[in-house]
């Protein structure tokens, strides 16, 4: 069993700072491609920036210079540095991450999302 678990969303003001982070924990033989995803209320989910397991990234063109995502393979981590933040990057963000306990089999996680909010 594996489990996402997300922290450090919060409310900011227009212009601030947030970083994300979602840690992976369990039978985790190797993690391939992580990212994150947020859902606006009545929109649908969008992914906003993935990393693979060799380090490239990239971004959602509403998010690009502004958001950085990277990853601590040693601790099976992934965060979301989030700056110059807009009312618009309002949303529950979820981190993804495909893991494999054997290497052979790939599974999807999701994290349980953690509310970003920013107010004008």
């Amino acid at each position: 069993q594996v489990e996402l678990v997300e922290s450090g969303g919060g409310l900011v003001q227009a212009g601030g700072s947030l970083r994300l982070s979602c840690t992976a924990s369990g039978s985790i033989f190797s993690i391939g491609d992580m990212s994150w995803f947020r859902q606006a209320p009545g929109k649908q989910r969008e992914r906003v920036a993935r990393i693979t397991a060799g380090g490239n990234v990239d971004y959602a063109g509403s998010v690009k210079d502004r958001f950085t995502i990277s990853r601590d393979n040693a601790k099976n981590t992934v965060y979301l540095q989030m700056n110059s933040l807009k009312p618009e990057d309002t949303g529950v963000y979820y981190c993804n991450m495909h893991i494999t306990m054997d290497s052979r089999l790939w599974y999807e996680r999701w994290g349980q999302g953690t509310q970003v909010t920013i107010s004008s």
